[in-house]
Parts: C-alpha cells; structure tokens; sequence
C-alpha cells in the first residue's frame, strides 16, 4: 500500500526560516528561472528573458545544466520524462506570459507602481519595456536580492525601470519595509504573486491579501497563481510518480532540494479567488491548461491525468 502524502512528505520549513538562493524555497526561483532560460533558447518562444541564463549559471554548473533547451541532463531513454519535463517547462512559459501581459497591461492602463511579492529571481524590472516614472518594489529574502542585483551588475545589466529592492520576509512586517522603501498606497498598484502562495502558511497568506487589500488604492490590479496541493493524506499514484520523477531528476544533477517538502498544505486553506472576493476586489479566473492550449503549448491528452492545473487569477480593485 503507498504511504499517504503525510507519512511520505514531511515539511522542513519553520517559523522565521531563511536561505539562499541554493538553499530552501531560493532553489525554487533557480528551477523557474532555468525554465525561463531554456525557453528563451528555443526557435518560438513565448517570452524572452536574456538574464535568466546567467542567474542560474551563477549558481554551478548543476543548476546550469538545467538551462538546456533539449534537457540533455535527462536520461535520452526516458521519452516520457522528457515529454513530461517539456510540459512543464511550457506550464513556467505560459505563466510568465501571463504574468507580463498582465503588468504591461497595467502599466499601459497608467500604473507606475508595481510590487512583485517574493520576486526570487524575477527580471521584469530589467527586460520589460516600462514607461518613464514607474518603480518595481522587489520584495524578497535579503540575500536572494543581493545574489540577484550582484549577479546581474556583474553583467552589466541596468533596470528598466527605478528598481527598488525590499529585503523583507512576507510573513514580517512586510508593509513597513515597503513603506519605507517610497511606497505611496494612494497610488494605484499592480501586484505580482507569481509562485508564492504555496510556501506561505494559510495565516500568512490570509494576512497577505488584507495586507495588499488595504495598501491598494482604487484601480490597483492584482495577478495570482492559485494552485491545488494535495492536502494531507491525499496521496495517489499522480503524486507518488511525480515525486519519484523529481527524486530522479535531484539525484542526476546532484541537487539536494526537495521542493514537496518546502509548501505548506494544511486543511480548510482558503482558496486565493475566494480571500480575494471576500476583500472586494473583482476576479477573473483563468484555468491553466486552457491558457497553455491558447497560446498554442496544449498539454497532451495522454499527460493530462500526471498534471495539476493552477488557477491564473487577476482581479481590480
């Protein structure tokens, strides 16, 4: 018989916990920037980002080997584990598609104010094409932030926009920081939560969206990635190959992080949508894989049950 999901992933996350950009929830950001670079190599990408690619080499060679466009670090006789590593590096294209025609979108509705909540390894302040006088609040873990700009200005890359670091955790007294850092809340606002919600607590992510809700001045515009975790004790053959592709995957580049054990998946968590709506704030939902198959990244009939879909959420107050 399979363990349940709450015998076989055992949180490693506590109260106050922090990393680096190798280390915990920042190798999350290197595995979606690695997504982003080998997109961004491929002959039709949907986005482009030229500083992925080197954000991730910063990190060792393992981390760069998952840039590869054609995922040579894979096993080349495991057809479905390429097949399924494609799918989900066309899931991290259509979510950043998604999340920039959001923020360009706001931008040109007149927002020059943008916060990008967790913002990880995030480069819309350096390649998206802002208007004069908008600022990019990027809060995030202090030395994820400097790894980035450090990175980065080695490169001899300059933002966009005015780039305004807010080395901040979201379950500190995160407005105060960004207050701090020349954030005006009557302002119209356009948040970012791209990849965040899962390695939040319920409380914190309750308490982020009040947070949000009262700094945001009428027309501010919100983005959200809402997923579906398995709570505990809701283990099925889905998750357990899945978990045993990612065991794989770790042990063949020689990389230690288990990102199942770093999200938080207690009973009764509210749904994003409805924390949302229950503060006022109009929400259209979008599910994912009817965004993949818009944009022409349809997941194929015989993956669909080895996928969870997210829910795109954007929402105007």
């Amino acid at each position: 018989m399979a363990a349940t999901m709450s015998e076989q992933v055992q949180s490693v996350r506590t109260d106050g916990d922090s990393w680096d950009i190798t280390e915990s929830v920042g190798a999350t950001a290197l595995g979606v920037a690695a997504s982003r670079a080998a997109e961004t190599a491929r002959p039709d990408p949907l986005i482009r980002d030229e500083f992925a690619g080197p954000l991730v080499a910063a990190a060792g060679r393992s981390w760069a080997r998952l840039t590869d466009p054609d995922s040579g670090w894979l096993d080349p006789d495991d057809r479905y584990g390429h097949r399924i590593h494609a799918m989900a590096r066309d899931y991290q294209a259509v979510r950043t598609h998604f999340f920039d025609t959001f923020v360009t979108g706001a931008a040109a509705a007149g927002i020059r104010q943008v916060v990008i909540l967790a913002a990880g390894l995030d480069s819309r302040a350096y390649r998206l094409g802002w208007p004069a006088g908008t600022t990019v609040f990027e809060i995030d873990q202090p030395r994820v932030l400097d790894y980035k700009a450090e990175t980065l200005a080695g490169q001899g890359a300059q933002p966009v926009a005015d780039r305004r670091p807010v080395a901040v955790d979201l379950r500190e007294d995160w407005p105060a920081a960004l207050g701090d850092a020349g954030f005006e809340s009557d302002r119209p606002t356009a948040w970012l939560a791209e990849g965040l919600l899962p390695y939040l607590p319920a409380d914190a992510q309750g308490r982020l969206f009040a947070e949000i809700t009262a700094l945001s001045a009428p027309g501010s515009r919100i983005a959200v990635e809402s997923f579906r975790l398995a709570r505990p004790g809701e283990e099925d053959e889905r998750h357990t190959a899945f978990r045993e592709r990612a065991a794989g995957v770790r042990e063949r580049l020689g990389i230690g992080v288990d990102i199942a054990t770093l999200t938080y998946r207690e009973p009764d968590r509210p749904a994003a949508a409805d924390l949302l709506n229950g503060h006022d704030w109009l929400v259209t939902v979008v599910e994912s894989h009817d965004e993949m198959a818009r944009l022409g990244r349809p997941v194929p009939d015989d993956l669909l049950e080895q996928t969870t879909s997210t829910l795109l959420l954007t929402a105007q107050r």
